[in-house]
């Protein structure tokens, strides 16, 4: 019988949980098809963004997806994302949230909170696992870099599936400037850049990494990727690109499969 209900539990719907500097997302996540059940949930960043404050927000988004009729068990373990470097629990940076973050213990502090068993990874790794498992990257053997283009360049590494977390490649110097200072998304914007402008700019970028890694698959992230048309045909890679495809969910979806790796809840 134990045994039974050990299977049962690998697979099941998970609740996961992406911390912004905007919009704190949760959802109920079906681990076989990487996507939601039923509608996501967003409430607003506390301002200011304070472990305290966050967390009663996490735990009112948890409390409410619990509530749904189609809620996982109410002690099955939540993933949660955050921006920044996560390292054994402890936050080691902390973007467009309050740095009084930086050193704090986030699982135990949550998982205190919310009485259940919470693990935290960093916001681009877990968008990029449920991409490469899920998504563009789905079925693709050997390296996959997901890089996400937005206010800075997000990063994560994917080897045969699996995350190897922290890899912060939109800070790689180049030309001797951060990269993100010149390829992100928001320097487009902020330099008035023609996407062939700009598209220069991303290719001095993304051969560089390509030097360095040799992946088999770059998938573009963000919401830029909906614009994919504008600038990968013009870049000149070995590498396969494309744009990436659970978009806005991805967050919430990697966080679920994280944490349900960990368990032991996911093959």
């Amino acid at each position: 019988m134990a045994k039974k209900d050990e299977k049962s539990k690998k697979n099941a719907p998970l609740i996961g949980i992406d911390i912004g500097g905007t919009g704190i997302k949760g959802g109920i996540v079906d681990l076989k098809k990487g996507k939601l059940i039923g509608d996501r949930l967003r409430i607003p960043t506390p301002q200011p963004s304070t472990p305290e404050s966050v967390a009663e927000v996490v735990a009112q988004v948890v409390a409410t997806l619990s509530a749904r009729p189609d809620a996982p068990d109410p002690d099955s373990p939540v993933g949660v994302t955050f921006p920044g470097i996560i390292q054994h629990g402890v936050v080691h940076s902390a973007a467009n949230v309050d740095k009084s973050w930086l050193e704090m213990d986030i699982d135990a502090m949550l998982t205190a909170r919310l009485g259940r068993p919470v693990e935290v990874i960093n916001d681009a790794d877990a968008a990029g696992l449920a991409e490469a498992r899920f998504g563009a990257g789905e079925l693709v053997d050997g390296t996959v870099l997901v890089i996400t283009l937005g206010t800075g360049i997000g990063s994560a590494f994917i080897f045969d599936g699996k995350l190897v977390p922290n890899a912060e490649l939109g800070h790689l110097e180049i030309d001797g400037f951060d990269a993100e200072s010149k390829a992100s998304a928001v320097a487009r914007e902020r330099d008035g850049l023609s996407w062939e402008e700009y598209s220069v700019l991303l290719q001095r970028y993304l051969s560089h990494v390509e030097f360095l890694f040799s992946p088999e698959l770059f998938i573009i992230g963000g919401g830029i990727s909906k614009r994919a048309d504008e600038y990968l045909p013009r870049l000149q890679l070995r590498t396969p690109i494309v744009p990436a495809e659970l978009k806005n969910d991805a967050g919430i979806v990697g966080a679920a499969l994280e944490i349900a790796l960990k368990h032991k809840l996911a093959k």
